[in-house]
């Protein structure tokens, strides 16, 4: 017991070094897995009834992508309401959310020793500590008393981690005695990353946020754009105020100086009554365009007065209203090539890209493959209703190498139709499915070979999905080039279209994202080419 109180003491020493807030954590995690020879440790950090891990040792990493709810994780919510140490016996039946997430374990997936120690400040759980074994007997040496004096260590350091964290998000106002420790940090939190560019992002997030200043969230499809302007509105003085969204790629012409501005009642066929429009719902909030470029040039010049003046006028209304609505645009085109070709207008541009602010693609982001993989298969064991699903190394590893046209999207649908072929498997061969280990592996992933292909554009995306080239690719002898470069390239769209649409069994919402392209430009574009009336 000397040496466990020395490391003890040499620990309480180290939490207190001038170092970043993610080394103290490894460094906690590293001392307890040397000092009580555990097999797998884990510092979770507690908001909105999950625990979300801040660091891992002896797991898998894609763990640190994983958000457990404690309503799906019995052992969790036991910690989390004990206030004091949980050990859980070796047999136990309660499922451990770490089953066959420790490596070099082979086909040894249950883990058999398990503490959880919550973590307390101002008599409010903030995190807990998980350390898990083999070996039955691993912790029987340790009293309860030693491990609350880890605990005590433990929660101290997460407590003035969080608090700093707070303060230079500039939140909310901390005190000591402040009992929310973890407010309105979650937005940012679940932009799953560590990437340098990732961090990148947040900076100018939290750089821009707290302004007025219109911004201008430009990426692929698939990004995350819509994320990062609830980010930025949740970390603005007008968080508490409504976030309006509004897709103008889906708005038709006819109604969309409706509903931008509103109408009063018989301004036209329909208008039984009055109706606010997006920028008056948003007045003193933020209002979200997604897909900014697709306006129509008519409305563009519109929308411009009442970003300058902030005066609207709804349809068929002489008056004029005052709003203060700040706005966030989105949009996966290159607008400033749009203006030069003259299909956006250079004041709007201009007026919109006050702070512009790049999404990175996913191939931008490395390491990030395998946090979002864990954060989406949490997602999809529970919707699943499944107990355990992992991913095997060599499965993480195609994802790994894989460029991701379709980015953060694309890898969530292929990891859910991953597991509901994984799921299936276990159906075909009769297994008891609630004790059943769902593990993903490559076979399950419906992925071409496109690793060693070039990058995509990040400004303006093509219609055409990488997975559909090698059999689009086929169809341009098909083309006829004396018909003329315009009458070509309609050919040549109308049987990519028709292509895909055959291969998703005449689904066009499925269609839109394999050419990655949105729903309604879809739609208008079938119309033009004839394939839908």
């Amino acid at each position: 017991m000397q040496q466990f109180h020395t490391q003890i003491t040499q620990l309480a020493l180290d939490l207190t070094l001038g170092i970043s807030n993610q080394d103290r954590f490894d460094r906690l995690l590293e001392v307890l897995r040397n000092l009580l020879k555990c097999d797998a440790a884990a510092l979770l950090a507690y908001r909105d009834q999950q625990f979300v891990p801040l660091a891992i040792d002896g797991l898998y990493e894609e763990v640190m992508g994983r958000r457990f709810n404690i309503n799906e994780h019995p052992r969790l919510e036991a910690i989390a309401r004990a206030g004091d140490v949980v050990r859980f016996p070796a047999d136990s039946d309660i499922a451990d959310p770490y089953d066959g997430l420790i490596p070099n374990k082979g086909d040894k997936l249950h883990v058999h020793a398990c503490v959880g120690l919550p973590l307390i400040a101002h008599g409010n759980l903030i995190g807990a500590l998980t350390i898990d074994g083999f070996d039955a007997h691993q912790f029987d040496q340790f009293s309860d008393r030693d491990l609350r004096t880890i605990s005590a260590l433990a929660a101290a350091s997460l407590h003035t981690s969080l608090l700093m964290k707070q303060l230079e998000l500039q939140v909310v106002n901390v005190s000591a005695n402040s009992p929310q420790v973890t407010k309105d940090i979650k937005l940012d939190e679940e932009m799953i990353g560590q990437s340098g560019a990732m961090m990148d992002l947040r900076m100018q997030i939290q750089a821009v946020a707290n302004t007025d200043l219109s911004v201008l969230v430009m990426g692929e499809t698939g990004v995350g754009k819509e994320l990062v302007a609830a980010s930025i509105h949740a970390q603005s003085n007008r968080a508490k105020q409504t976030l309006v969204y509004l897709n103008c790629a889906a708005l038709p012409e006819s109604v969309a100086e409706s509903e931008l501005f509103g109408h009063v009642k018989g301004a036209f066929t329909g208008a039984i009554s009055h109706r606010k429009g997006k920028f008056e719902l948003a007045d003193n909030g933020t209002l979200f365009l997604d897909e900014v470029g697709e306006l129509p040039l008519g409305l563009q010049s519109k929308l411009l007065r009442v970003l300058q003046y902030g005066d609207l006028q709804r349809v068929g209304d002489d008056s004029v209203l005052k709003v203060n609505t700040r706005i966030v645009a989105a949009t996966n085109r290159d607008l400033h090539q749009d203006v030069v070709t003259g299909q956006f207008r250079a004041d709007l541009y201009h007026r919109l890209s006050v702070f512009p602010i790049h999404v990175p693609a996913l191939r931008e982001r490395e390491g990030d493959t395998t946090l979002l993989s864990g954060f989406f298969i949490e997602k999809c064991k529970n919707k699943l209703n499944l107990n355990h699903l992992s991913i095997s190394p060599a499965a993480l590893n195609l994802l790994r190498q894989y460029p991701w046209p379709g980015n953060v999207r694309q890898l969530e649908h292929s990891i859910h139709r991953a597991a509901v072929l994984a799921r299936t498997e276990i159906f075909s061969r009769k297994e008891n499915m609630p004790s059943s280990h769902v593990i993903l592996q490559p076979h399950h992933f419906e992925l071409t070979q496109a690793a060693s292909s070039k990058p995509q554009s990040s400004s303006h995306q093509t219609a055409a999905n990488e997975n559909l080239l090698p059999q689009t690719l086929d169809l341009a002898p098909n083309i006829d080039p004396q018909a003329g470069l315009k009458q070509a390239t309609e050919d040549f769209q109308t049987q990519i279209i028709t292509t895909a649409l055959n291969n998703n069994q005449q689904n066009w919402a499925a269609t839109a994202r394999d050419l990655q392209i949105d729903s309604g430009n879809l739609h208008r574009l079938a119309k033009r080419l004839g394939l839908k009336n």
